[in-house]
């Protein structure tokens, strides 16, 4: 290689590397601008999603295993009826649960809270009709069925735990487990459920989950015996 070959490649080399000096430079701050940034916590996001949300949630009561259906009914009505403009939204929470048959282990997905589902619209005369009179719908719950009040943002969060955690899951963001802890509930105890859609009736403890802190509650419900998943916070020994 001639003299002049070798600087023409020299200079090239040089040239290269200046080039990569600059594309580094310039992606320097924008690495530093992303590390700078705070993480974002998944259920904050999703409570600020909920509260930016049109409409406003309520509870329903269903027909014992209808709940789904009731869903599918109510979706359908949405557009014939032409009430897509004030009934946005209708979710049966699920959750999944490990059941133990023969000695085998089976994990099953079922209704978090069977009998009910959620709705989130603006109430009107005519969103009440729709809702009200749709198959296997007996009822909003409420002291009047009439003029239901609609959940707090808390109560939401809590009965749509479920959606956000299979959101997460989806996303591969599994929720942290939640610690142990030490409870003073037993089964068989009974106690008044103090916040939510049930507050102030009689429960009686059927399940509890130490981990979670959570229990399962039966309370009668139209006559009937409904089974509600809480926190222990939500509740109160009688």
């Amino acid at each position: 290689m001639s003299e002049q070959e070798e600087q023409q490649v020299a200079e090239e080399l040089l040239e290269t590397a200046e080039q990569v000096a600059e594309q580094a430079e310039e992606a320097e701050p924008q690495v530093a601008e992303e590390e700078a940034q705070p993480a974002v916590d998944p259920l904050e996001e999703f409570k600020a999603k909920l509260r930016r949300q049109e409409g406003e949630w309520f509870v329903v009561h269903t027909y014992a295993g209808y709940e789904n259906k009731v869903k599918t009914n109510l979706e359908s009505r949405m557009q014939t009826l032409n009430a897509e403009d004030d009934i946005f939204e209708v979710q049966v929470p699920m959750e999944e649960v490990m059941e133990v048959k023969n000695t085998a282990k089976k994990l099953v997905r079922r209704v978090r809270v069977p009998g009910y589902a959620l709705v989130r619209m603006n109430l009107t005369d005519e969103t009440w009709g729709v809702v009200r009179h749709t198959p296997g719908v007996t009822g909003f719950v409420g002291q009047d069925a009439y003029n239901p009040v609609p959940l707090r943002l808390d109560e939401v969060v809590e009965m749509l735990a479920p959606v956000f955690e299979a959101q997460q899951a989806e996303a591969g963001l599994a929720a942290k487990a939640a610690p142990q802890v030490e409870t003073a509930y037993e089964v068989g105890d009974a106690v008044i459920i103090k916040e939510g859609p049930f507050e102030g009736m009689h429960a009686t403890i059927s399940e509890i989950n130490a981990t979670a802190s959570q229990i399962v509650v039966l309370t009668s419900v139209f006559e009937r015996e409904t089974p509600v998943t809480l926190n222990f916070s939500q509740v109160e020994k009688m």
